[in-house]
């Protein structure tokens, strides 16, 4: 099994590094963006929540902001 999936990605390591580098970049990009845009967006999720959960206590006894 392993030795297909090598393969496979050997094969397609090649035809990707064969590609004129204008299209390399944009397929990089179009798959690189949306992984990167919800990895940051899960991130942000991630932090809120965890913020919220600390924060709430203080936010409490703290006057709001003008």
């Amino acid at each position: 099994m392993f030795d297909g999936v090598a393969n496979w990605w050997d094969n397609a390591e090649l035809w990707l590094a064969q590609l004129w580098f204008p299209l390399q970049f944009a397929l990089v990009i179009a798959v690189l963006g949306p992984l990167c845009l919800g990895a940051a967006w899960l991130i942000d999720r991630i932090v809120d929540r965890v913020a919220a959960w600390f924060g709430s206590a203080r936010d409490k006894d703290t006057a709001p902001r003008s």
